[in-house]
């Protein structure tokens, strides 16, 4: 697994440019990053119940209060059978971001592709695994697995010749670090309409 890229709780961009419609589009990349830090450092220590956090962290704002959910959300923080909240193990964090539960690219995962939105589709799975820390091996081969299993490859209209060749072409995605969520609408958009979902 890689490094955690501090996304804004609102509409989870890893940059400075934030969705027109985000909540959180004043808010700097450092006031962001020191939520999620102030969140993982004092959960990191013990397990606490949400009151204590909020307590123990002192300034507590809306960042706070979104990244939180933001990270329960994705697993990343989770309840003790006692109900307070632990930072998730690494290796649970990693399975359960692995398979995407949030929209667009939830439909995108689960469905896979098809002529007219293969670019959007591969972009965006390539960047939501750069997002979730999966190393560039990790992210190839769960890319070549999602092609056949999805049935994406067998749909065709690829240009390459192989899987391989198709996903170590898209490389540069991962490498910069682009964002998930627009190409993901996008493909969504066309995967609804041809699929009839």
């Amino acid at each position: 697994m890689g490094y955690f890229t501090y996304p804004c709780p609102g509409c989870g961009t890893s940059g400075s440019i934030h969705d027109p419609s985000c909540g959180f589009g004043d808010r700097t990349r450092s006031t962001i990053e020191q939520a999620y830090i102030d969140l993982i450092a004092t959960l990191g220590d013990d397990p606490r119940g949400e009151a204590d956090l909020k307590t123990v962290i002192g300034g507590w704002s809306s960042v706070h209060a979104a990244a939180l959910t933001r990270l329960r959300r994705e697993g990343r923080i989770r309840e003790t059978d006692a109900s307070d909240l632990e930072v998730a193990p690494a290796a649970v964090q990693a399975e359960r971001l692995i398979e995407p539960t949030v929209e667009p690219i939830r439909t995108v995962h689960r469905h896979g592709s098809v002529p007219g939105c293969h670019d959007n589709a591969v972009f965006a799975l390539i960047a939501w695994y750069e997002m979730v820390g999966l190393s560039w091996a990790e992210t190839r081969e769960r890319m070549l697995q999602w092609l056949d299993e999805s049935g994406t490859w067998a749909r065709g209209g690829f240009d390459e010749h192989t899987p391989e060749e198709l996903i170590d072409g898209k490389r540069h995605v991962y490498e910069q670090g682009y964002g998930w969520r627009e190409k993901a609408e996008a493909a969504k958009r066309v995967i609804e309409r041809t699929l009839d979902l």
